[in-house]
């Protein structure tokens, strides 16, 4: 990665250095820098978004990765606010650092009645949009403590709510916005989040999407938080699956534990 990347990095640590405003998720020389800025967005309004800034190693002479999430907008905003931010670099001089020009230049866009509707109407839309939910299968985790706590991280990030049944087979249950489920999807694959038997760090390149489908009534009442259960026998897994409702998804995946 480039000394104008670190350089950048240690800059903006100084910046955003209140509480839970700045975040280094992720720093090596194969896949660069991954950052999380918790900021505002609509000058005087003040609503709150957390941007996540994945660096390559090549920048600045590419511009950077962007995802951007709120507790406040809808999935559509955050959508236009991405694709802004994203025209914003693009027109920024290259070769230069920009993170910081980019989260600046958000902070002072004002927010229109287009990008945020009122208050009702971001409400309505939210509650329109299709929750879905996903079982995944891992193939190990060797470094727990760094494992879990990514998982943990990226569902708050993604807004998120999940399971993490270790036994036999590794299962993590996702519930949430569809595009943030294959989000966690594309950071599990990507991002270094474990250890290799030699003890390198390594990806989770063997991850599989056992099922992922709209959430319905027959699909669990909906999970709290993120959860970690430990299990050790086939009753024990059908339990945990039979406590949050989703006994129809197991009988799905069944066949491919089996495996």
């Amino acid at each position: 990665m480039s000394e104008a990347a670190l350089e950048e990095v240690s800059v903006l640590s100084s910046i955003y250095c209140g509480g839970g405003e700045f975040q280094l998720l992720q720093q090596s020389a194969q896949d660069g820098l991954m950052v999380q800025i918790n900021s505002t967005v609509g000058g005087e309004r003040r609503l709150d978004v957390s941007l996540l800034f994945h660096l390559h190693p090549s920048y600045p002479s590419c511009p950077p990765a962007i995802s951007v999430s709120s507790t406040v907008l809808s999935r559509t905003q955050c959508h236009n606010i991405r694709q802004k931010l994203l025209d914003q670099a693009a027109a920024l001089p290259p070769e230069e650092p920009m993170v910081h020009q980019l989260v600046e230049w958000m902070q002072c866009v004002e927010v229109t009645d287009s990008c945020r509707g009122a208050e009702e109407d971001v409400k309505k839309e939210r509650e329109k949009e299709e929750e879905w939910t996903a079982v995944l299968s891992l193939d190990h985790i060797r470094s727990r403590n760094r494992y879990i706590s990514l998982l943990e991280r990226w569902t708050q990030q993604l807004q998120l709510t999940g399971r993490l049944l270790l036994g036999r087979s590794i299962l993590v249950i996702l519930q949430g916005d569809r595009a943030n489920i294959k989000e966690f999807c594309r950071l599990l694959k990507t991002v270094k989040v474990d250890v290799d038997s030699s003890g390198k760090k390594c990806k989770e390149r063997m991850m599989k999407v056992l099922i992922e489908r709209p959430s319905s009534s027959s699909c669990g009442h909906g999970l709290q938080g993120f959860a970690v259960k430990n299990y050790e026998s086939l009753a024990e897994l059908t339990a945990a699956f039979q406590e949050i409702n989703m006994a129809e998804i197991y009988q799905q995946i069944l066949p491919s534990l089996s495996d």
